[in-house]
């Protein structure tokens, strides 16, 4: 590590009232890989926006290679060498990979744009990062963890002097993640410094040099990351030890009544002949790599992506799921992994985004409650510990984790049976972690089941009573959470077909 390149010193950031940053301190070497952490709400999201020019900081200083700086907007910050790659997609849908690349940076060739010649050199980068990704396909046909591997290729691709990583691994397989950190230890022997957001504790010990944690808008404190364990930095940042074990047997009763029973489900190439059955009061896990086709299975089963064939069955009656309004009215709820593009509503309250599915139960003789709606979605969000200064506050201004506890909240208040979540922790800090677990083995307590689908092991292990592997659309095997190991999972979850 050479020459401290960045250095933030008392730091501060209001929004409407809110002290969101508290005199924070923060510095940058060349060459190193320097974690930032806290639980959601923290402000480390904050103050890399005051960095690079996306906030105005209300006070303290910033010195960028020995230089006194503040960037207007994040167009100077990008043209002063720094890159950042945002825990929330920014990018368009609608225009191809190689499109989104290049936007501000276009090739053109007589005057028009040269869309091929971005694309060709799109696969560059791509080949040169070990991705497989066609330059000319739309981004919005890519899975969450294709457009992610995009926007990192875009970023490292430009003649960054400090590069920014906002939870980059959170939607990316085994296999991507090694790529990216193969490529940040090429950026190291180049001087380049990285400033590494991730709440996976496993990663900031394999890369991060140091460490600096935040809690409540304010500086912990800085170390060495080879000088500290899990538990040290975990208590920094919420000031007590999380710890989380494999759970050792299922807790719902084999003799459990059987709430859902899918048979022979199929949707296009992503779900292949499924069928799978969830007792009341059980957590049933879905594991497998990205592409497996569990958010498919999800989706189908929620009305939300056309079913071919396949029956859904609800206490042993026969039911027809088309619409997710016809999957609410059955008691049956669905959490999106990509909760900013199915599950929220940035410009609206939090009392809004609560109460959006269960408003009709807050209306007589034709007006609507608004007290009552609104004290209902606080108590549901007190219940969840959201992190917000008022029920009236728009939740674009709120942590990535206190939206995800918004979108949770609405399901508790419609009073569903069976709660499906898609990546519930993504994104999400150890200790919001904590208390979304906390949550669900609540709910299951309470006779809910649930079907969990994550790409964390060790989270499924934890949560799971039961657990469905699937591998290229087709279900691969079902293990008891007593016989289960990462091992026999992963197995499981490479078992391609044979033709």
């Amino acid at each position: 590590m050479g020459e401290t390149i960045l250095k933030m010193q008392g730091i501060q950031k209001y929004f409407s009232g809110v002290h969101a940053l508290k005199s924070v301190n923060f510095d940058l070497r060349a060459g190193e890989v320097h974690a930032l952490m806290g639980e959601n709400g923290a402000g480390k999201s904050t103050l890399i926006k005051v960095l690079c020019g996306i906030h105005k900081r209300d006070g303290g200083t910033v010195e960028y290679f020995g230089e006194n700086v503040e960037f207007d907007n994040i167009s100077k910050s990008q043209a002063a060498g720094i890159s950042v790659i945002h825990q929330e997609l920014n990018m368009m849908n609608h225009l191809t990979v190689a499109q989104n690349m290049f936007i501000g940076r276009e090739f053109k060739k007589n005057g028009f744009i040269d869309d091929k010649a971005m694309e060709r050199e799109a696969q560059k980068m791509f080949d040169k990062m070990g991705v497989k990704i066609d330059p000319s396909v739309k981004l919005g046909d890519l899975t969450v963890g294709k457009q992610q591997m995009v926007e990192i290729t875009k970023a490292v691709s430009r003649d960054c002097k400090l590069l920014v990583l906002d939870e980059p691994t959170a939607a990316l397989t085994l296999p991507e993640v090694e790529e990216l950190f193969k490529i940040m230890r090429d950026m190291k022997a180049k001087g380049i410094g990285m400033i590494y957001i991730s709440h996976r504790m496993d990663e900031i010990n394999r890369i991060s040099d140091r460490v600096t944690v935040m809690r409540d808008g304010e500086y912990v404190g800085t170390v060495n990351t080879a000088e500290v364990t899990k538990d040290d930095i975990v208590k920094m940042m919420v000031g007590r030890v999380i710890m989380g074990e494999q759970k050792a047997a299922s807790n719902c009763p084999c003799d459990a009544p059987i709430l859902l029973d899918v048979q022979h489900l199929n949707a296009g190439k992503e779900v292949k002949d499924v069928s799978f059955t969830l007792r009341k009061g059980e957590i049933l896990g879905f594991a497998g790599l990205m592409g497996a086709g569990r958010t498919e299975v999800a989706r189908a089963l929620y009305g939300a992506d056309h079913r071919q064939s396949g029956d859904i069955y609800l206490n042993g009656k026969k039911v027809k799921i088309k619409t997710p309004e016809q999957a609410v009215k059955h008691g049956i709820c669905y959490l999106s992994e990509d909760r900013k593009r199915f599950g929220l509503m940035l410009d609206k309250s939090v009392t809004d985004n609560s109460a959006i599915a269960s408003v009709d139960d807050y209306v007589t003789a034709g007006i609507i409650n608004d007290g009552k709606m609104r004290d209902e979605s606080e108590k549901a969000n007190t219940k969840l510990r959201t992190k917000t200064p008022s029920m009236e506050q728009l939740l674009k201004n709120l942590s990535g984790g206190n939206q995800q506890k918004v979108i949770i909240a609405r399901w508790l208040m419609k009073n569903s049976d069976i709660f499906i979540f898609d990546e519930p922790t993504r994104g999400i800090d150890v200790g919001a972690k904590s208390e979304i677990y906390h949550l669900m083995e609540e709910l299951v307590s309470q006779g809910k089941s649930i079907i969990m689908i994550s790409s964390e092991l060790p989270e499924v292990l934890r949560m799971s009573d039961r657990i469905i592997v699937m591998c290229e659309g087709r279900k691969t095997g079902e293990l008891d959470i007593s016989e289960a190991t990462q091992e026999n999972i992963m197995q499981l979850a490479t078992m391609r077909e044979e033709n």
